[in-house]
């Protein structure tokens, strides 16, 4: 394998173990964070329906959450050397930092108590929700493409996707994201909030409705639809690319 301009000539096993080491101290970091949140605002242990946060601290978790992602994706960036490469680390670090997230909980407040305990996972645009597990099975498979696509690229020469390929990864991922969001989705719009939601100012009304809403259930079997699509996505990509052989080294 010929290492471009910004990619270390290491094996790509090198650069996903440093990559490894930065994202199990990211998640680390995060789950610190939420500890002194949950400090503060869940004394007695984090539970639904959710505790009123503040505006200020609501963008303040916003601009965190948005930080985040831009800090994992500049360092899949950095030690990339071309597009395909950049997913594949940006997909590989994700994955580990969530996984290492809740592994920090658990060790520092003993949560999640069981892996289908519910838990905020993301703010942007909207609250998102589910069990612990649903992400987990997410992250898992996004440490799998990323690990499969430096595989193809390293072995097969190419990674041939296609448009099929981005249909099934695409309409996948939304179904899965729609499962997250769905139950405050639907809060905002039958509740009548969504003029204040879009003003980017949650209302004292819509705040005392959060504080009073449970999620009541999440949908499994639209969940392992996505997920589904999603996993045929990654089989058609590897049937496709595998064809192309090259003489480089894994």
């Amino acid at each position: 394998m010929q290492a471009g301009a910004t990619e270390t000539a290491t094996t790509p096993w090198r650069t996903f173990a440093w990559l490894g080491v930065f994202a199990a101290a990211m998640g680390v970091l995060e789950a610190i964070v939420v500890v002194y949140l949950r400090e503060l605002y869940y004394p007695t242990g984090f539970r639904f329906p959710l505790q009123p946060i503040p505006p200020k601290i609501l963008l303040t978790e916003i601009a965190r959450e948005i930080c985040t992602i831009v800090m994992l994706a500049s360092v899949a960036a950095a030690v990339a050397r071309n597009a395909y490469r950049r997913l594949s680390y940006f997909l590989f670090t994700f994955g580990l930092w969530d996984i290492f997230y809740y592994v920090a909980l658990k060790a520092f407040l003993n949560w999640p108590s069981s892996l289908l305990t519910w838990d905020i996972l993301f703010l942007i645009p909207i609250t998102w929700a589910g069990p612990v597990l649903a992400p987990l099975i997410v992250s898992i498979t996004m440490i799998g493409m990323g690990i499969l696509i430096v595989h193809l690229q390293s072995r097969y020469g190419a990674v041939k996707a296609g448009a099929l390929v981005w249909v099934f990864l695409g309409l996948g991922s939304g179904i899965i994201v729609l499962t997250f969001v769905w139950d405050y989705a639907r809060l905002i719009v039958f509740g009548g909030f969504l003029p204040s939601i879009l003003g980017l100012a949650e209302s004292q009304a819509f705040q005392k409705a959060v504080a009073f809403y449970v999620p009541a259930g999440y949908n499994w079997l639209l969940f392992a639809f996505g997920e589904g699509l999603v996993i045929s996505g990654i089989i058609l990509l590897y049937r496709r690319s595998k064809g192309r052989r090259s003489d480089s080294a894994w």
